[in-house]
């Protein structure tokens, strides 16, 4: 069912790294469609989202009123409540603890420097139909930082809001729900609702049309795009925790990603048939299936050296290590979203109440990038304050650069300060 790659043979990183690709660049038609979406909702706002939703959703309501989302959370069980809350306040209390100090610094010049964190005015947010984890993942960090506004943008499942996702954004207290979805939705909230930034993950043309977005609005610094794992097995390893990890990250979405990498030959020839077992357990069998043939992988590595590159070289979103010298690892994986450590840690917890942030850098982006965090909702200004006798000491090896950078308005400007003898 899934692919092996063995890194005996020759060009393993290289065919690695085509894997990677097919998937994080996927076909050249992505791209006009999203940007034919972006383009028309632009030009004509509304009128050309609710055209999308009703093509591809059949949805002919946009702006839900406050009486049918009311009525919608009445219809939440109190168990879902219990569970959601529960949640709620575990990621409340871990990214409290993220709070962000300013900066003050005076030198003996007189010169007063500070950074200060300021909250941005508004935000967007993009929750998939099903996911009210998600809305707590992205909203719960922009309420601590004291984002103004909060505008949610989720889609319908089978004809219906979700009353979970609901029940969240009354919670969080967010006023402006729209019932969109897909890149319709992300140009809405940058073109029409007019948010300083979208967040939020979604598949992979929701991805395409945050990049496109991008420089008109701002948005997470990654890309959180189609769901992704690497496990990391050996001897030690229960083989079905290997194979319920990659079932249920499969099971996001056909573009989602599953690799499980081990010098274990016995949990190669096993595998597949673990697969196929749980996957006979879950409803859905053919998102899952679809998604395991078309992005799984399994590498059979030769040493704790090469599985440690590899890991780096994938930079998964998820990272599970579940064997026995995973110590040693962890100082020298510098590239994933998150890690999940020991037996009892794994990835799909992380989903819903552990605390942490699940929107995390897929496609390779977790090199350069970090999960959502209270950062992304606020921005930093700088306020600079010189002295009299500062400009006079700073401003006269200032002058030397700007004239050797040939800049002589700028040299000009600061000579203008500079008390003459």
């Amino acid at each position: 069912m899934i692919k092996v790659f063995n890194c005996n043979n020759k060009n393993y990183l290289k065919k690695l790294q085509i894997f990677l690709d097919k998937r994080r660049f996927g076909k050249k038609t992505d791209h006009k469609i999203v940007s034919t979406i972006i383009k028309d909702v632009k030009k004509n706002k509304l009128k050309a989202v609710l055209k999308y939703e009703k093509k591809f959703t059949k949805n002919y309501e946009i702006k839900i009123s406050l009486k049918k989302i009311n009525k919608s959370i009445r219809s939440l069980d109190n168990k879902t409540k219990i569970a959601i809350d529960f949640a709620y306040n575990r990621i409340l209390k871990f990214h409290s603890k993220q709070k962000l100090k300013n900066i003050f610094y005076k030198d003996n010049l007189g010169n007063k420097l500070e950074n200060k964190y300021i909250p941005l005015e508004s935000i967007g947010i993009y929750v998939p139909s099903n996911l009210p984890s998600t809305l707590m993942m992205n909203a719960i960090p922009a309420k601590i930082a004291k984002v103004r506004r909060i505008v949610l943008a989720t889609p319908k499942f089978n004809g219906m809001l979700n009353p979970a996702v609901l029940y969240v954004a009354k919670k969080i207290g967010i006023k402006e729900i729209y019932s969109m979805g897909g890149v319709q939705a992300i140009a809405s909230l940058a073109y029409i609702q007019k948010v300083n930034k979208v967040v939020g993950p979604g598949n992979i043309y929701v991805s395409k049309a945050k990049r496109e977005i991008f420089g008109d609005v701002g948005i997470e610094g990654m890309i959180a795009g189609p769901s992704e794992i690497t496990v990391v097995a050996d001897d030690n390893t229960n083989i079905d925790h290997v194979a319920t990890s990659l079932v249920g990250q499969a099971e996001h979405d056909t573009d989602s990603q599953s690799i499980l990498i081990t010098k274990n030959k016995k949990i190669l020839n096993n595998i597949n048939k673990k697969i196929s077992y749980f996957l006979n357990k879950i409803p859905r069998k053919k998102i899952a299936s679809i998604s395991l043939k078309k992005n799984g992988l399994i590498i059979l590595a030769k040493n704790d050296k090469q599985i440690i590159k590899l890991i780096n070289k994938i930079a998964p979103e998820h990272l599970e290590l579940n064997i026995k010298n995973r110590k040693e690892y962890l100082s020298k994986i510098i590239n994933s979203g998150s890690i999940c450590i020991g037996p009892y840690s794994p990835m799909a917890a992380t989903d819903y109440n552990v605390g942490t942030n699940h929107v995390l850098p897929t496609f390779g982006s977790s090199k350069f990038s970090s999960g959502l965090n209270l950062n992304d909702f606020y921005k930093k200004i700088s306020y600079i304050t010189l002295s009299k006798k500062g400009i006079e000491v700073i401003g006269k090896q200032a002058i030397t650069l700007a004239e050797y950078e040939k800049l002589i308005g700028h040299a000009q400007s600061i000579k203008s300060r500079i008390r003459r003898n």
